[in-house]
């Protein structure tokens, strides 16, 4: 754990900064922002703490004066601003965070637009918080992005500060992969927050869904319980955020909000008040929540006029049509619930659409006798924490949805499933029945938990989490850890006056791997790419790759270069004719088919790619924690099954192989430098089948590795982009072509 006195300086940005802007008489008034996040990394900002990043505010809205007084009081607060436009604001935060993501990540789906927008503005608000940190960074401290708004800006500050420590934090559930997977935006946002060192999430269930999008949509291996992706091991954690406890349970004991405790229990003796606290939004489900409470109150008549809810919906999103509307819904069902149950001087539902201060709603934490946090989805719901800190008296009942994040760690509440009337109705009678002893027995539990668990220890845990890791990267060997520039391999190879001969693997090199291998067809920059360089007569192409030949030959076989598929078992040069080293197919595959049936039977997502002479059982498409383990046990069990000397079982990325073992790329590399003795021979590779590649390759060969991992390259390129700007710097840096040279000697 980050100590707090010895805690590295941090530099934050978030969409919002943690001030609220306003104007009175005149005046510009700068106050404290009030959210959950605001109130836990305060502490991080000052002369030997850190800077804050983010958006100030409707600026546009001040004269010239008030914006020098704002500057002003920002800079006293160690506050960046990122100023916007409104047609920013309008686009990037209400028309594709919270128009697109906010949807997509509370699975809603049905308010997604049918034709969604905002994705450009999206970018470049993401590109300016990526220069801002880029130039307000000082080495050695800690970079930490937090929330959907700024998904893509990890990556971008990856690329200029390669060695930084970053953190990302995504403060909303994050969907499952077939959900997230709607996205039009999807690689890019995937990509964008893996950018960072680490990836923290709320819940267990979250950042599993997180690695499963990561597998699935990017092709992304795991390693030592990390992503891998552009040769770096991204760390995903799950910490759920507290609150900042301490002051809760001070605040809750002034004596302003005991007094307003005791005024509300003199105007409502002998009833029982029910509390729920949210911001006006679809997510919250309030319309359930009051249609349960409807059903409480028809299958418990007796309770009828001895309880009332009391709804505090703070408004959210006014300028929004739909929240207009959905505000106008929930107004008229309070109305029709009010109109069945109201009697003489009770109203069974009691509507508060406005922002309560917090000693208010610390009062009414205190008065109620239970708290009903029924949100449809919600990435934490700190009401829950707070209603438990403002307990001092030990008692209160939490009724908490089983879809809200903090339902993970709140042992102790009632949870619920919001969806389900009867049972959030049941749970209410059960709450208001519950004996003394078991409320404060449950209330103490939670009050520990809340208490031990504030934001400050969620803060610090974060950066600790963060440092450990970048430390580890820079003690992780040179081998595994390094990786080089794509000119300081041209400058290599541009030191050769001989010909060129390139010998390149496809998928992970040329390409991102695909969740499905059909997505990883050539685009027509890849393919522009290769046919300018086969068009030199001192450049030599040939893609060695482990697909069928029928593939290779669709996407690749109008080029004039040399092709290999299935590892080297067939091959052809430039716009010659296949040949085969096989005469026949292998015996050994009846029995691999037969093992790897039984796994796609058992092993939902995953499937079988029947080659010439090898199979492959992908799983990229599975559930991690079911296929990992199955995967373990097909490669050990084909291993001792397959006991022919001809038949290799190779684990690869997140497939398992059984190929002949007499056939491998590293034939592919002889047979190149027979056809071209006198080149200088550059081979790239991803997979541990590319191995095979560099050791046939001569002491003077170019050998590159691409992602990490244990190599025999002499060089390591990151990714396929890498690759992608090595091809084009190739092309550029050769100038015009020479003449062809005689080979033989």
């Amino acid at each position: 754990m980050v100590s707090p006195t010895k805690r590295p300086h941090v530099l934050l940005a978030s969409n919002r900064l943690p001030v609220a802007v306003r104007v009175e008489r005149g005046e510009l008034v700068v106050t404290p922002g009030a959210g959950g996040v605001a109130s836990g990394l305060r502490e991080l900002t000052g002369p030997d703490s850190g800077r804050w990043i983010g958006w100030p505010g409707e600026t546009w809205r001040l004269d010239a004066e008030q914006r020098r007084a704002l500057d002003e009081r920002l800079q006293a607060l160690f506050a960046i601003p990122i100023e916007l436009s409104a047609t920013e604001v309008r686009r990037y935060a209400d028309g594709f965070s919270n128009g697109v993501l906010w949807p997509i990540f509370h699975y809603a789906l049905e308010r997604l637009p049918a034709d969604p927008g905002g994705w450009d503005e999206y970018r470049r608000v993401n590109e300016r918080f990526a220069e801002a940190i880029v130039k307000e960074y000082r080495p050695g401290e800690l970079i930490w992005i937090h929330d959907y708004q700024l998904m893509l800006v990890p990556d971008l500050v990856r690329q200029a500060l390669p060695d930084a420590a970053i953190g990302f934090f995504l403060h909303v559930p994050f969907p499952t992969s077939e959900l997230f997977r709607v996205l039009r935006w999807r690689r890019a946002l995937l990509e964008g927050v893996l950018g960072a060192t680490v990836v923290g999430f709320h819940t267990a269930a979250y950042a599993a869904h997180f690695i499963s999008s990561a597998q699935k949509i990017l092709g992304c291996p795991m390693a030592e319980g990390r992503i891998v992706i552009g040769g770096r091991q991204v760390r995903v954690v799950d910490l759920p955020m507290g609150i900042d406890a301490s002051t809760y349970d001070s605040l809750a004991r002034a004596p302003q909000v005991e007094r307003e405790v005791a005024r509300l229990h003199r105007l409502r003796p002998d009833m029982e008040l029910l509390i729920s606290v949210d911001r006006l939004d679809y997510t919250k489900g309030i319309p359930r929540r009051l249609l349960a409470f409807e059903r409480f109150l028809e299958r418990y008549p007796q309770w009828r006029g001895r309880v009332q809810l009391i709804q505090v919906a703070a408004p959210s999103r006014e300028s929004v049509g739909a929240y207009q509307e959905f505000g106008r819904s929930v107004n008229e069902l309070v109305g029709r619930i009010n109109g069945r149950f109201t009697t003489l001087g009770h109203a069974p539902i009691h509507f508060l659409s406005r922002t309560q201060n917090r000693e208010r709603l610390l009062a009414l934490y205190q008065a109620a006798s239970i708290a009903l946090v029924t949100p449809l989805r919600d990435g934490m719901n700190l009401v829950a924490k707070e209603f438990v800190a403002a307990r001092q008296d030990d008692d209160g009942v939490l009724v908490l949805s089983e879809f809200a994040g903090a339902a993970a760690e709140l042992a102790g509440s009632i949870v619920v499933n919001p969806y389900d009337l009867d049972g959030v109705a049941d749970a209410i009678a059960q709450a208001l029945e519950m004996p003394l002893a078991e409320r404060q027995e449950r209330m103490r539990s939670l009050r520990a938990r809340v208490l031990e668990r504030d934001v400050h220890r969620w803060a610090n845990d974060f950066l600790a989490a963060l440092q450990a890791e970048h430390d580890r990267a820079g003690r992780m060997p040179v081998q595994d850890e390094t990786f080089d520039q794509p000119r300081q391999v041209i400058a290599t190879i541009r030191r050769s006056r001989s010909r060129i001969t390139l010998v390149l693997d496809y998928d992970g090199t040329l390409v991102p791997l695909q969740a499905r291998p059909d997505d990883a067809r050539p685009d027509d920059e890849l393919l522009q790419s290769l046919a300018r360089l086969a068009a030199r007569r001192d450049v030599a192409v040939h893609v060695s790759s482990g697909r069928r030949r029928a593939e290779v030959e669709r996407w690749l076989g109008h080029l004039p270069i040399g092709l290999h598929a299935e590892h080297g078992i067939w091959s052809r040069t430039e716009l010659g004719r296949w040949s085969s080293r096989l005469a026949e197919r292998p015996a050994w595959l009846k029995a691999a088919r037969k093992a790897m049936d039984e796994r796609v039977r058992s092993v939902p997502g995953s499937m079988i790619e029947q080659k010439e002479a090898s199979l492959v059982w992908h799983f990229r498409n599975a559930r991690p924690e079911v296929a990992e383990p199955a995967a373990a046990a097909l490669q050990n069990e084909l291993e001792h099954a397959l006991d022919s000397s001809d038949a290799a079982v190779v684990a690869g990325a997140r497939i398992v192989e059984v190929r002949d073992a007499r056939v491998h790329k590293g034939l592919v590399v002889k047979d190149v430098r027979r056809e071209h003795p006198r080149t200088r021979l550059v081979v790239i590779g991803d997979d541990t089948t590319d191995e095979d590649m560099f050791a046939a390759a001569p002491p003077g060969a170019v050998t590159i590795k691409v992602g990490a991992g244990r190599t025999a390259a002499r060089y390591r390129l990151a990714g396929p982009d890498q690759v992608r700007q090595l091809l084009d710097s190739l092309v550029r840096g050769l100038g015009k072509p020479r003449p062809a040279r005689p080979e033989a000697a």
